[in-house]
This record gives C-alpha cells, structure tokens and sequence, in this order.
C-alpha cells in the first residue's frame, strides 16, 4: 500500500498539482485504510463508488486550492444530499437527506472528495462514543479504550490516518475532548462563524462544526 495519506496536505497538494499523483490514488489508498482499520468501526457509510467517480473526474482539471482532490470523511449528523445521514440512531437509519449542509458544499465547491460518513454518539449525545446504534468506535493507540465523543469516528479516522480531515461538531467539547483522546488536532470555532444550516441540532445555541486534522 502507498503512504501517501501520511504526508502533509501541502505535500499532497504539490504532488497533485506537479501531476505525480492523481486524486485516485489518494481514494484508494483511503479506503484500502478503512478495510485495514475496519475493527475501529468508525465508519456508518461509505461512499466508495462516488468517491471514485469524482476522482476520476478531477484528473484533467486544474488543481486551484489546496484542498483539491483531497479526501474528507463526515460526522454522521451532518446532512449529505443522496448519502445516508443516520446521526448514529436507528430512527434514521433510512434517512437520504436532499440537500447538503452549508459546510458540505464549501467542500464540493473546493472539489474535496467525500470517502463516507463517521461513527458519532448517538445524536451527539455522549463523550465516549459508546452510545451509537452501529456500536462503539475504538481508540487506535489501544483497542481497549474509548475514542472520545461524540466526535469519536471522526477522531479515530483521522489518527489512524484514513484521511487528512474530517468534519465534527462540538457542543460541549465534542471535538474538542475526542482530539485530545486520540492525539490529533481538532477547533470548535468561534460560535456563528460557522454555518450551522444542515447539522442535526443538539443544543442549537452551543452547536459548531469545525475540522479535524
């Protein structure tokens, strides 16, 4: 398997404009991570054969940002039109949202390549991630431990190195608190300057969403 996951978004981005590598090979090497780190289970849904698609269709294009081509991965209670969006309950198993969150199309617009969407807390309610309907997401320093929540997928993605940013959303430290279980980076940014359109509400005058890298 290629490493290309384990460089720096800058590297990839001037490996992706200089054309020694193509968005595919980023997807790919992705999801041959998801499979390799399948027993953290911080994976609801994958969104392999879209994902795929996107890439190919970015080859010819110009890379204009440093965020082209790059893949993310999405907390499950952020709304993905066509791409099953469950905020980790079995209520919404079924759910197929029709249109995308504010912050998913700053991502479309930036030709970012979304790989699936993450494990999370049940309706972000919880601070372990033992709490979802799929099960609970592990910490990949130690399988006997908890990835923090209620970002915890996303936090566990991003650790194990699956993609170089995901998306969370923070309440009461739910970016905040997984990020520092797992030993990545993660910001709850400064209420209202994020776009909260499309985010499955838990408290809505605390929710933000922020990255997580």
């Amino acid at each position: 398997m290629t490493r290309l996951l384990d460089l720096s978004i800058k590297e990839i981005n001037d490996k992706l404009k200089s054309k020694e590598i193509k968005p595919l090979d980023l997807i790919l090497e992705s999801f041959d991570r998801i499979e390799e780190n399948k027993d953290l289970n911080c994976f609801i849904t994958l969104n392999k054969e879209e994902a795929i698609k996107q890439a190919k269709e970015l080859e010819d294009k110009e890379v204009d940002n440093i965020l082209f081509g790059i893949p993310i991965a999405i907390k499950d209670n952020i709304i993905t039109k066509d791409l099953k969006t469950t905020a980790a309950s079995k209520m919404l198993d079924n759910f197929i949202p029709i249109y995308d969150a504010t912050v998913i199309e700053k991502i479309k617009n930036k030709n970012m390549i979304i790989i699936g969407k993450l494990n999370m807390d049940e309706f972000a309610m919880g601070s372990s991630n033992q709490t979802s309907y799929y099960g609970c997401v592990h910490n990949p320093w130690n399988h006997e431990l908890v990835s923090g929540g209620s970002s915890g997928g996303s936090a566990a993605c991003i650790s194990s190195r699956i993609s170089p940013l995901a998306l969370g959303s923070d309440t009461g430290g739910s970016i905040r608190q997984p990020s520092s279980f797992t030993g990545i980076v993660g910001m709850k940014p400064t209420y209202g300057r994020v776009s909260r359109y499309g985010l499955i509400a838990f408290g809505s005058s605390l929710d933000q969403m922020g990255p997580m890298t």
